[in-house]
């Protein structure tokens, strides 16, 4: 399968796999932009994709990055969407986060994506975890 990618910005990066085997791409800025604590920002890719048909972008964070608390949001990418890939980034850290044009940000992974009918119930089915919720299983 390709992957089919435009440069929009002169100095944008195209998608990489750090590793052989990886199952994420690193996306990377295309502009320097310091995130201050508690601020989500919009931070441009310099690229546009061809997501395939029946699949889906997401888009996940780098754990080098969010052990700093600086974290993605959003991040679904579908086959449709043509516009620039802009990762949206927040820092819950304590201080400003230093983001330099070319480096990581974030990686998208490629998955197959299944359509469903959307069938109204009024029941849904008996299960063993019925409505448990957060901690329902223990705690660790």
């Amino acid at each position: 399968m390709k992957l089919k990618v435009k440069r929009i910005h002169e100095e944008a990066k195209l998608p990489t796999y750090g590793l052989q085997g990886d199952a994420g791409m690193d996306l990377f800025s295309v502009e320097d932009i310091v995130l201050e604590k508690g601020k989500a920002v919009p931070v441009p890719t310099g690229i546009q994709v061809a997501v395939p048909v029946d699949h889906v972008g997401l888009v996940w964070d780098k754990s080098g990055i969010s052990l700093k608390g600086v974290h993605r949001l959003a991040g679904v990418i579908d086959s449709g969407y043509r516009g620039e890939i802009k990762v949206v980034m927040i820092n819950l850290g304590e201080e400003p986060f230093v983001i330099n044009k070319g480096k990581k940000i974030a990686q998208m992974l490629i998955q197959p994506v299944l359509s469903v009918d959307i069938e109204e119930t009024g029941d849904l089915g008996d299960t063993t975890r019925g409505d448990g919720g957060f901690g329902s299983t223990g705690l660790y």
